[in-house]
């Protein structure tokens, strides 16, 4: 491994109108999901137009989308990202039901999180998709 990737800080959006959920995401994945990674600095985003504000503006490495934000869901703004904007950073949406996964799929997300948010399970999927961001190998 090298130290450059160790190293490495990796930007993170959290999206929920919600920010008890913003701050639950925050504490299950922790300032660095993996001894292998770097830290992890967080965006945090209440409105799916802030989202794709941030995203259009780059440098986001993932995004996790709340999929019960009201009124637009992570499912439609990640399909929106998918479909309208240059940059595409790797997606992740927070599903209730493990049926939702289909239309986690359809929206076009690299992976999904489940509800109640499990912190073992967020910062492994986290760490996950960041070594996908970066090419890294998985563990």
């Amino acid at each position: 491994m090298s130290s450059a990737m160790s190293s490495a800080t990796h930007t993170v959006l959290v999206f929920s109108q919600d920010p008890d959920v913003r701050d639950q995401v925050r504490t299950a994945v922790g300032p660095r999901p993996a001894s292998d990674l770097g830290r992890v600095r967080y965006v945090e985003a209440a409105t799916g137009e802030e989202v794709v504000a941030a995203v259009d503006a780059g440098g986001i490495d993932l995004a996790i989308l709340d999929g019960e934000a009201q009124p637009t869901g992570g499912m439609a703004v990640a399909r929106t990202i998918r479909q309208e904007c240059a940059y595409q950073p790797l997606l992740c949406v927070l599903i209730r039901r493990r049926d939702d996964r289909w239309l986690a799929t359809w929206s076009q997300v690299d992976g999904t999180l489940m509800y109640p948010i499990d912190p073992v399970t967020a910062a492994g999927s986290v760490a996950a998709l960041l070594r996908q961001a970066t090419g890294s190998p998985s563990r």
